[in-house]
């Protein structure tokens, strides 16, 4: 019976053996690794710029009050149309934040500050002259943008909104004036992503702002537009990426 029982064990040792043989090794299982997450515009961000301006061909000044039957408006006005115009260095920085609705399509708001030295005038006149000068300015604006299939990483967007700015009228007999300007600006430019947190853009804006201010006893009403053409770099922040929409990656 001993050696019934040890041939019954030896056989099933054996079998088992066979059997554990045949299963696949673990060793052995491929392992794939994660894919990379696709890539997104959708985030905050800030960044800084910069880049050259030259005011308008045509800038205008009024001065001098009269009545129309609402309100007293600027009597008299010129521009400095003809004359060169003055351009400058700008800098300075911006923050926003973009959220892409598809694969192709992205919106967002951005606003910004610059450091200006755009300045420029038409010379001498009866009434003196006129010179004008942009010292500081910023936006606060909307983007909408598209990202095309097969280049996710650029965008290519349009901008407007908001314009605020710090300017100066020197106008002869009116004197040196300075004051805060509104407006509105309007553009658009390139975006690239060169890592996943960094793209740089070139951007085009039209800004256009204006003020009230007085000389004297005479109110001068002060327009200036003026063109600014930067370059700049942005860092994503990827706060405000979570729940954002699945983009396929091309």
């Amino acid at each position: 019976m001993k050696k019934i029982a040890l041939g019954l064990a030896a056989a099933s040792f054996g079998a088992v053996s066979a059997f554990a043989a045949d299963l696949p090794s673990r060793k052995e299982a491929p392992v794939y690794a994660p894919p990379p997450p696709a890539f997104t515009w959708t985030g905050f961000y800030v960044g800084a710029n910069i880049g050259g301006g030259w005011l308008e061909s045509f800038n205008r000044t009024g001065w001098g009050t009269t009545f129309n039957g609402l309100w007293w408006v600027p009597a008299y006005s010129t521009g400095n149309g003809g004359a060169s115009s003055g351009g400058g260095v700008v800098g300075g920085v911006q923050a926003g934040y973009n959220f892409q609705l598809t694969p192709s399509f992205v919106v967002g708001l951005e606003a910004d500050f610059q450091g200006a030295s755009i300045g420029g005038g038409n010379g001498s006149g009866w009434w003196g002259g006129v010179s004008r000068r942009v010292d500081d300015f910023g936006t606060v604006r909307g983007r909408v943008g598209v990202a095309f299939p097969g280049w996710s990483q650029l965008l290519v967007y349009g901008t407007g909104g908001f314009a605020y700015g710090d300017v100066r009228l020197n106008h002869g007999w009116l004197g040196n004036l300075h004051g805060a300007a509104i407006g509105w600006s309007a553009g658009g430019g390139l975006e690239y992503a060169v890592l996943p947190n960094w793209s740089v853009k070139a951007e085009y804006l039209f800004t256009h702002i204006g003020t009230d201010q007085w000389g004297g006893a005479n109110l001068a009403q002060h327009i200036v537009g003026f063109h600014t053409v930067r370059a700049g770099l942005n860092y994503r922040i990827n706060w405000g990426a979570f729940g954002a929409p699945v983009v396929a990656g091309y």
